[in-house]
């Protein structure tokens, strides 16, 4: 039996944070319906900017709070939401392409939604799966680094009996669990920590579980982990 938890400790800093968390067991993750996929990103990108108002691009509020969340924990130079970079490729006028199914899902969901999402292979996963604060040193090999970059004492990380699968909440990911093509069971999170944005997580909800279901025409387990629910099982 495998579990997903957020460490008591987290909510003395952050007493409302809240994960909307997904499901799927048994899929099919190989790229196909690429059209509809580059399709649903670019209607994504699209509504996605009734959330970039602002000239400046720092001063959009989304961008704002998730800078101010940020700094109230320690963080690698650099990190930001990925919510921010979703948004900031999208300022540019950048299109997002296809990666996989799972992925493109979510980002597409984070982008109509503003809520930063991620995911993992559930199958990878060691041990359980935690968001904590890092002890300092937990090994983490990001994508297409040959050497571990450990997370830093005081991060707020996801992590399993192997190390850290995400770093900063999920600004990195861990090439380790990472979605790819071979997933079969994978775990989806969108995070929030704010009443504003537990609110537009909530709305996201519906929309995100039948994406999944008649892309994937798959059941989807559907979860939120909170200060009152903060541990649930994601494989038995």
């Amino acid at each position: 039996m495998k579990k997903f938890t957020i460490d008591p400790a987290v909510f003395d800093l952050f007493p409302d944070i809240t994960f909307h968390i997904f499901i799927l067991k048994g899929i099919n993750n190989h790229k196909q319906n690429e059209d509809y996929r580059e399709k649903l990103l670019t209607q994504a990108c699209q509504e996605a900017q009734k959330f970039l108002t602002e000239e400046t691009f720092r001063f959009n509020p989304i961008v704002a709070e998730w800078r101010e969340i940020f700094r109230a924990f320690k963080t690698k130079k650099g990190a930001r939401s990925t919510i921010e970079a979703l948004f900031k490729r999208v300022n540019k006028g950048e299109t997002l392409r296809p990666i996989n199914p799972l992925v493109d899902l979510y980002n597409s969901t984070s982008l109509t939604y503003g809520v930063p999402g991620g995911g993992e292979d559930i199958e990878k996963i060691q041990g359980n799966l935690t968001f904590t604060f890092a002890e300092g040193g937990e090994s983490f090999f990001p994508l297409g680094q040959e050497e571990s970059d450990p997370a830093l004492a005081g991060e707020l990380i996801y992590k399993d009996d192997a190390g850290a699968v995400c770093r900063n909440f999920n600004w990195r990911e861990a090439q380790r669990t990472m979605l790819t093509e071979e997933t079969r069971d994978a775990i989806l999170i969108f995070e929030s920590v704010y009443p504003e944005q537990i609110s537009r997580a909530n709305q996201l909800i519906d929309y995100f579980e039948d994406l999944l279901n008649r892309y994937f025409d798959q059941e989807v387990k559907v979860e939120i982990c909170d200060q009152h629910h903060p541990s649930i099982t994601i494989a038995d």
